[in-house]
């Protein structure tokens, strides 16, 4: 496992107690480096949503957390907030959740000569994502292929 992957997993570990005992769902933690700050961003959500009011309770307990913890070797800014409505499907639980719903579905290739699709999830595996299409057609990608998957929303 690399430095990234064990900050992730650690930070993961004494963060889910603190996510759950207030009724929220701990959606993904990611360490990464931006414009040469690291970041350690946790993504949290609930019924309804997350609230700025939520962030900062799980924020302040995740900081004293760290603090005691003391794992990370460099500096870094922690970020606590909601997934988003633009954030790529990643684990097993974000296709779980999205079942049902529209997904927008970009391709580093051109598909039928397109690259963006649209359409409801109906199945998924470790390989693979189906969608409906609106003309009622299955259409099945390789994740491999994907550049981009997420809930479809519009303006």
């Amino acid at each position: 496992m690399s430095r990234k992957e064990i900050y992730e997993q650690k930070a993961g570990e004494l963060l889910l107690p603190i996510v759950e005992s207030h009724g929220f769902e701990l959606v993904d933690v990611e360490y990464v480096k931006e414009a040469g700050n690291w970041y350690l961003r946790a993504y949290i959500d609930k019924e309804g949503g997350i609230t700025v009011d939520d962030c900062e309770v799980v924020s302040r307990a995740f900081s004293d957390k760290l603090d005691e913890n003391d794992f990370i070797e460099d500096s870094y800014i922690l970020e606590v907030s909601s997934p988003g409505l633009g954030r790529p499907l990643k684990k097993e639980k974000d296709y779980q959740r999205s079942m049902g719903k529209e997904l927008e579905i970009r391709t580093f290739r051109p598909v039928e000569g397109k690259k963006e699709f649209y359409g409801i999830l109906r199945a998924y595996d470790d390989n693979s994502v189906t969608i409906q299409l609106e003309d009622g057609q299955d259409m099945t990608f390789a994740k491999q292929d994907l550049a981009l998957i997420r809930l479809a929303f519009h303006l």
